[in-house]
């Protein structure tokens, strides 16, 4: 069978690992798994077609996906203290798509977190998302401290009367207040939803507050600081079963039939293997790094004159905020970290100057750094090495004529691509990042 392998796309994944070994990431959503959590995905739990839940699929064969299936659901059961978990959704956009479609109807009121102020696009994004679009929208913001504004969470919720109320985020550092949006809830009669995507691993390993008391359902996806597999996860609480018993069969008929077939077995066994690695004590270790990480990285970022929006973090990111040098400049600064051996994204600033697709920040992590095994040391570096990038690439700015923004940006990265200071600045990058294995226990 030689003659059957697909030697260009075993080439192009051999360069990808390269790429990764050779270059640091810097993505908050971006993480590694472990060597066991790799393996499984790669088994023979991926050709079993098992359309719906233990005990009641449709299809034969099913008895040892069903032991997974349990395995994984009463992991996750035990280590957040929760009644009801669903392993099935496929990733964390259509986990909260069945969220919503499990608990409201089209033209409900749907309260989340503004896109540009560190909300996610599920979070009622307003005529582009399937969550803007099919509910009544009402999105909130942050106050002049980039902290989420209670005040006006209250407000509007008292106005509108929503169904549901999201408290999640996707560029937020600092501490989601579970407490007071639970109390906003319940003044207007709002179901809880927390999308804790970005902190699970902060919960679990005890260092960001857990929504478990105070949210009716919790979504988070497992693959961030959870550090599993590509996939996400549902768990109603103790809270949410008694005000509405039927929600977990709720959700589970909103998954199947309501938006999903068959489950994918591989990554709901990487999920069991995840729990179970999040349940010992070096997962507690690894969390508070990421969090040392964080802290040590936004303190020197701010020594050199970087300014973080909010002043600094209290989870696994920052968000850079490019404005002192020039509006938009996110994208341009983003492509010459990625010439210089760092990839991060681009991403709004709060009262961005700019647009999405010219954005005037960036958002960086440590999760991906930690796992690695980097520590302080390799922190300050990356700080001094981010900082040299930006003074370098801020010197051209975007320009205002915004029909001459996509040639300048052409014309940029071209240039950028051979910039030497960018390629000295790799040459460093690539000998500290190789001497960390992708994944270190």
């Amino acid at each position: 069978m030689d003659n059957l392998k697909d030697t260009e796309v075993q080439t192009l994944v051999q360069a990808e690992e390269q790429r990764q070994i050779h270059m640091i990431g810097l993505i908050a959503s971006e993480n590694n798994c472990s060597d066991e959590v790799h393996g499984v995905l790669s088994s023979c739990l991926n050709g079993k077609y098992a359309e719906g839940y233990p005990g009641r699929r449709y299809y034969e064969g099913n008895q040892l996906i069903d032991e997974i299936e349990n395995l994984a659901r009463d992991r996750i059961k035990a280590l957040f203290d929760v009644p009801y978990v669903n392993v099935q959704p496929y990733s964390g956009s259509p986990a909260n798509t069945a969220i919503y479609f499990a608990l409201m109807n089209p033209g409900d009121t749907l309260m989340g977190l503004k896109l540009a102020t560190g909300g996610h696009l599920t979070h009622g994004h307003p005529d582009v998302t399937f969550s803007g679009r099919y509910f009544n929208s009402v999105q909130f913001g942050v106050d002049k401290d980039a902290r989420i504004d209670f005040a006006e969470v209250r407000r509007l919720a008292v106005e509108h009367k929503p169904k549901v109320i999201v408290a999640g985020t996707t560029a937020y550092p600092f501490v989601l207040d579970f407490k007071q949006f639970r109390d906003i809830a319940d003044e207007v009669g709002a179901l809880l939803v927390a999308d804790i995507s970005h902190i699970t691993g902060l919960v679990v390993g005890g260092l960001h507050p857990s929504p478990v008391p105070y949210a009716d359902v919790i979504m988070s996806t497992t693959h961030k600081t959870f550090r599993g597999p590509r996939g996400a996860m549902i768990l109603v609480t103790e809270r949410g079963l008694a005000r509405d018993p039927k929600l977990g069969s709720k959700i589970d008929s909103a998954i199947i039939p309501g938006l999903q077939g068959g489950p994918h077995n591989a990554t709901t066994a990487g999920i069991a293997i995840a729990a179970h690695e999040a349940a010992q004590p070096e997962f507690k270790t690894y969390i508070a790094q990421i969090r040392t990480n964080a802290d040590a990285l936004a303190s020197a970022l701010m020594d050199k004159g970087i300014t973080l929006v909010g002043g600094g973090t209290d989870n696994h990111l920052m968000v850079i905020d490019l404005t002192p040098f020039g509006p938009g400049l996110g994208t341009q600064v983003a492509y010459a970290l990625d010439v210089a051996g760092m990839y991060a994204n681009r991403n709004t600033v709060p009262d961005e100057p700019g647009s999405p697709f010219f954005p005037s920040g960036l958002r960086i992590g440590t999760p991906l750094v930690t796992t690695r095994g980097m520590r302080e040391t390799e922190m300050q570096q990356i700080a001094d090495w981010i900082s040299q990038v930006v003074a370098h690439t801020t010197k051209q700015q975007l320009p205002t004529d915004k029909t001459e923004r996509t040639a300048f940006i052409k014309a940029f990265k071209a240039q950028a691509d051979t910039d030497e200071t960018l390629l000295a600045i790799r040459k460093e990058v690539t000998a500290v990042a190789s001497s960390f294995p992708l994944f270190k226990a």
